[in-house]
C-alpha cells in the first residue's frame, strides 16, 4: 500500500473514486482533477498543471489559497488547544466573537458559531421560529441554503427536487425579480407587490420568517434591483416576520462590501455567514442575531447545537482570515476589480453575440450564455448543461481556468487577492473560449 505523498496521479483518482462518494453526481460520471498544492489564485495538479481559479473553489477562498498566516494561527491554536466543548469558553472564541461584533452590520453584536453556512441557516430558522412562535417560512425559488433536511427543502432550484419526499410543511415559495429570458423584469415593484399578496394570503401570523441569499450565488448571481431588499426589510418589519439574509457566499467582502446587505443599507433579524469567514481553511458557519432576537434567548433555552460547534481550529482560522482581509485590504479589492470586471464583462458582450447578460457587484460576477439576444434563449435549458456547455467547461480547464460553469452561465468569482493582470489572464481564457459558444448560436 502506497504511503501518503507517493500516490501517482492516477492512484489518488482511482482510489478516491473507489472508497469515497462525491457530492451531487452519478459516480460513474465523476473526474475529479488530481490536485497537490494551492498557492494565491492558482492550484496545481500532481504533474504541475497550473490553474487559475476563477471561481474560489466554491465562492470560498475569499483571501486566496495557502496564506501563511491562517496557516501558522491553525497550527498555534492546534498545540494548545485543538479540541474542547463547545459549552467551554477560551480565549480564541471569545477574541473572534469580539471581533465579528465589530463587522456585523447595525447593533448586532451576538453571533451563534456552527460547523457551516447549511447549520447557520439551519439554526436561524430554529431561532426565527422560537422567537415568533410561528413556523411557515418563506423563500424564494432561485436560490440555494444548503443540503440538510430544512436546508434544501427551502432551497428552490432543482437539487430539492430528488431530496424532498415526503416535501416538508410550512414551507411557502415566491418568485425572485428575476426572469431568465424577459428583459426590463429585473424591477423591484412587481416581485415586492407578489411578495405582499403572498404574505397575506398564507396569513401574516403564521410566517416566522423570510430567508433569502441578499446576492444570489450558485444560481446566477442574481443581484437585488434598488429598492427590493429595502423593501423586504419594510415587509418584514410591517408583518412582524423574521429577516434571514443568507450572506454565506456573499459575505466576507465579496461584493466590495463586508457584507452584501450594507450596499443596502438594510440590517435584517439574522445574518449567516460560512465560506469566507475562514476563507475555507477549516468549517466554520455564524448567525448574527438581532438584540431583540438574543435577549429572547437570555431566558428561553436555544434548542440546539453540534459537537463542533465553535471548534478551536476554526475560530483560529477566521480571526485570522479577518486579518489578512483588513491587512490587505481585500474588501477594498474586491471594490476595486470589480470596476474592472465590468469592463471585461462588457467587452467580451461587445465581441461574442453569445453573451447575452453579465453581471457583478464587486467580485461576484457571472456571464449568461444565448442562443439569441432578441430572446434571450438560453444557450443550455434551465436545470440542464448540455454538450456546448460541457465543451466549454472542458475548453477552459485545457486552457488553465477553473470556474462553475452551470446551466449556461459562466462564474466569475475568483479570491479577492486576484491583482488586476490575473484578472486580465483569466478573461483572456474566457474571451478565446467563448469562441465555441458564438458557433453554437448558429448551429
Amino acid at each position: 500500500m502506497s504511503e501518503a505523498g507517493h500516490l501517482t496521479a492516477e492512484q489518488i483518482v482511482e482510489l478516491s473514486k473507489r472508497h469515497t462518494l462525491y457530492d451531487w453526481q452519478a459516480q460513474s460520471k465523476v473526474m475529479p482533477l488530481p490536485v497537490q498544492r494551492a498557492e494565491g489564485v492558482y492550484f496545481y495538479t500532481t504533474d504541475g498543471t497550473r490553474y487559475l481559479d476563477f471561481n474560489s473553489q466554491l465562492m470560498g477562498v475569499n483571501i486566496g489559497h495557502g496564506d501563511k498566516r491562517v496557516i501558522d494561527a491553525i497550527a498555534k491554536q492546534g498545540e494548545t488547544l485543538p479540541y474542547i466543548s463547545p459549552f467551554m469558553a477560551y480565549e480564541t472564541r471569545a477574541l473572534l466573537g469580539q471581533k465579528l461584533a465589530s463587522l456585523w452590520p447595525g447593533e448586532m453584536e451576538k453571533s451563534f458559531l456552527t460547523l457551516g453556512g447549511a447549520e447557520a441557516n439551519e439554526n436561524a430558522l430554529r431561532m426565527a421560529k422560537a422567537y415568533t412562535g410561528r413556523q411557515k417560512i418563506m423563500a424564494r425559488y432561485r436560490s440555494y441554503h444548503g443540503a440538510t433536511a430544512q436546508t434544501i427543502a427551502l432551497t428552490g432550484d432543482p437539487r430539492r427536487w430528488a431530496n424532498e419526499s415526503p416535501p416538508l410543511p410550512g414551507i411557502v415559495r415566491v418568485l425572485d425579480p428575476y426572469h431568465g429570458t424577459q428583459r426590463g423584469f429585473e424591477d423591484a415593484g412587481p416581485a415586492l407587490a407578489t411578495l405582499r399578496e403572498t404574505i397575506e394570503l398564507e396569513g401574516p401570523d403564521t410566517i416566522a420568517a423570510f430567508i433569502l441569499e441578499t446576492v444570489t450565488g450558485t444560481n446566477g448571481i442574481l443581484i437585488p434591483p434598488e429598492g427590493y431588499l429595502q423593501g423586504v426589510r419594510d415587509l418584514c418589519t410591517e408583518f412582524g416576520i423574521v429577516m434571514i439574509a443568507d450572506e454565506v457566499m456573499c459575505g466576507f467582502g465579496r461584493t466590495g462590501e463586508w457584507f452584501a446587505v450594507n450596499h443596502y443599507d438594510v440590517v435584517p433579524d439574522l445574518m449567516c455567514t460560512a465560506k469566507g469567514l475562514t476563507s475555507s481553511y477549516m468549517p466554520l458557519g455564524a448567525v448574527a442575531i438581532s438584540p431583540a432576537i438574543a435577549e429572547h434567548f437570555q431566558d428561553n433555552v436555544f434548542w440546539g447545537g453540534l459537537t463542533y460547534n465553535s471548534h478551536p481550529l476554526s475560530c483560529a482560522a477566521a480571526l485570522a482570515a479577518i486579518k489578512v482581509m483588513e491587512d490587505d485590504d481585500l474588501v477594498g479589492n474586491a471594490r476595486r476589480l470589480g470596476v474592472s470586471m465590468r469592463g471585461h464583462h462588457e467587452a467580451l458582450a461587445a465581441k461574442h453575440p453569445s453573451v447575452g447578460r453579465y453581471r457583478n457587484i464587486g467580485l461576484f460576477g457571472i456571464l449568461e450564455l444565448v442562443k439569441d439576444r432578441d430572446t434571450m434563449e438560453p444557450l443550455s435549458p434551465f436545470n440542464v448543461q448540455n454538450e456546448t456547455m460541457q465543451a466549454i467547461n472542458r475548453a477552459l480547464l485545457d486552457r488553465g481556468l477553473f470556474t462553475m460553469v452551470r446551466w449556461n452561465g459562466i462564474m466569475t468569482n475568483p479570491p479577492l487577492s486576484i491583482t488586476a493582470e490575473q484578472l486580465e489572464d483569466g478573461f483572456a481564457i474566457i474571451d478565446e473560449v467563448l469562441e465555441l459558444a458564438d458557433v453554437a448560436m448558429v448551429t
